[in-house]
Parts: structure tokens; C-alpha cells; sequence
């Protein structure tokens, strides 16, 4: 039976009247008529009983209204329940990030949102660096602050939140470390690491296995005497926004989403989100190489 078919034939077992049931469904009464005889052809036996006085249901029809009608009406509420939460922005939802910087985004926009009075409740989770989509896909997260770009075809990709500089990160012994910016030639030679995991990576550049180009606010949250930071304005900038599961789209996703991208426009765009913090970076000195570490250039 289809869902059309079930709704008719349950419509008509509580109202006992073809032309009132046509009319609580929005169709017309030869639908109604045409419907249950074609349920009864598929059954083999009448549903209802018709005379010119009254509609009654048969022994079969009551049973199969007994059996389906809880059923049916259990399916229509979960319906209404996703469309509700599919359309609504109260309850919580699950912001996923993997750096200071876009923690302190995600706190923002939580901020902005409650002085909206949305009822969107968001719920900070940090991601690991290595794995950023494995907590949207397996349902931890329902959207998270990720470096661009990504092409991932199950998910959604928001708009540019965050775009920072770039900066290279060096033992502080380094040939490099005392440059006011470094170019694209200045890495001939250079054992440059690969990404992987933040905290990873940058023990094995202060441990002197190689160098490797990080957004500025790295240098800002991630200090530590073993590594000097330098300014890299021949790299193309660090972007980060907002990624969900496509299936997983709702209206609490998009007042996210909506409230980031106000919020990035009134600090004057994603290139100066925390712009203090790359000032900060650029212009703070090498720490002082308190580890000597073996093996550096």
C-alpha cells in the first residue's frame, strides 16, 4: 500500500462518509471510491460495507485498520518531527574546530547568536587536525571550521570565514630565522615537511628535521622557544570556513552559517578576522634559541 492509499483508507474507516472524507483529503470522491476498490481487488475481499444509508467497516477492514492505523500515525509524527527540526533553529548544534583561532570564531558567533535570542545552542567540539571530516560524517559534529579549499562530495561547503597569512616556521637556529620575510627562492634546498598533525609537525621542525609555512595565528598561539616564525608573503593565504554533511543540512546550520558571515563583514572581511593577532605575529621577535637542536641548517 502506498502512502496516499494508507491515508485514504484510514481517513474513510473514522469518518464512515465518502464525500466528508473527499473532503477532509482535498480530493475528489471518485478518488476516494476508486482508491478502496482497488485496495479490495489487491485484498480479494470488501474493506467496507455500502448501502445507501450507511458506511461500514468489514471484519477485515477493522483488522486492517487496527493493525496499520498505529503505524501510520507513528511515520506521520517522525515526519513532522524532521520537518520541524529540518525548518527550526532551536536546539543545539555541534560547531567543530581544530585551532585557536576558529574556536575563538565559533565563540563569537555563539555570542552573536544569544544576543539575537536564537534558540540555536552551539556546542564547541575539537576536531582532530589530521581528521577533520571523520566527526561531521560519523554524526559527532553537524559542521566544523576547516582550512580550505575542500572537495569532498558529500559535503557542503560555507563561505571563507578566516584568511591568514602565512608564515614559515623554523628552528630558531635556522639560516631563516632572523629574515624580516623570506621568498619563494629562499626555500631551495629546504626540507620542507608535509601537513599532518599541527602538534606533529611543529616538534619536528624545532627538533631541526625540516620547515614548514603555517597561518600567522600559529605564531600567536602556538609559540615556543624551539621555533622562530617568518613572514612568507610569497605563499597564497591560509582560508577557513564552515563545512557540513549535505544530508545533514537544517535551518540551524544556515543561522550559523548566516551569523559567521555577518560577523566576518563588521570586522571588515575574513583577511581581517583577528588582524591583531597576525600584527601581533609579524611583528613579535625570533624567541631565543634556548634548545640547541641538532641537525639545523
Amino acid at each position: 500500500m502506498e502512502s496516499r492509499e494508507i491515508e485514504i483508507f484510514l481517513t474513510l474507516a473514522e469518518e464512515l462518509h465518502f464525500a466528508h472524507t473527499a473532503e477532509r483529503l482535498l480530493v475528489s470522491q471518485a478518488r476516494v471510491s476508486q482508491t478502496i476498490k482497488k485496495l479490495e481487488r489487491r485484498f480479494g475481499t470488501a474493506l467496507f460495507e455500502r448501502t445507501s444509508r450507511r458506511v461500514a467497516l468489514t471484519p477485515v477492514g477493522r483488522r486492517l485498520r487496527d493493525d496499520i492505523g498505529p503505524a501510520f500515525v507513528r511515520i506521520q509524527e517522525g515526519i513532522a518531527r524532521a520537518t520541524e527540526a529540518g525548518r527550526g533553529t532551536a536546539g543545539p548544534l555541534h560547531v567543530g574546530f581544530s585551532g585557536a583561532l576558529q574556536g575563538d570564531l565559533v565563540l563569537s558567533v555563539q555570542a552573536a547568536l544569544r544576543a539575537g535570542n536564537s534558540a540555536c545552542e552551539v556546542r564547541l567540539h575539537e576536531v582532530p587536525e589530521g581528521d577533520p571530516y571523520g566527526p561531521l560524517r560519523s554524526g559527532e559534529a553537524d559542521l566544523a571550521i576547516v582550512r580550505f579549499p575542500v572537495s569532498e562530495p558529500d559535503l557542503t561547503v560555507g563561505p571563507v570565514l578566516i584568511s591568514d597569512a602565512v608564515m614559515l616556521a623554523v628552528p630558531t637556529r635556522h639560516r631563516l630565522a632572523r629574515r624580516d620575510a623570506i621568498g619563494e627562492g629562499d626555500l631551495a634546498g629546504e626540507v620542507v615537511l608535509p601537513a599532518g598533525s599541527l602538534q606533529e609537525t611543529l616538534a619536528r621542525v624545532g627538533a631541526g628535521h625540516g620547515v614548514h609555512p603555517v597561518p600567522s595565528q600559529t605564531a600567536v598561539y602556538q609559540t615556543r622557544p624551539t621555533i622562530a616564525f617568518v613572514p612568507y608573503p610569497d605563499a597564497p593565504p591560509a582560508e577557513f570556513g564552515a563545512v557540513w554533511r549535505t544530508a545533514a543540512d537544517n535551518a540551524r546550520i544556515r543561522a550559523f552559517v548566516a551569523a559567521a558571515s555577518a560577523l566576518v563583514r563588521t570586522e571588515g572581511g575574513p583577511a581581517q578576522v583577528c588582524g591583531a593577532c597576525r600584527a601581533d605575529a609579524i611583528s613579535q621577535p625570533p624567541p631565543s634559541p634556548l634548545i640547541t637542536t641538532q641537525g639545523t641548517p
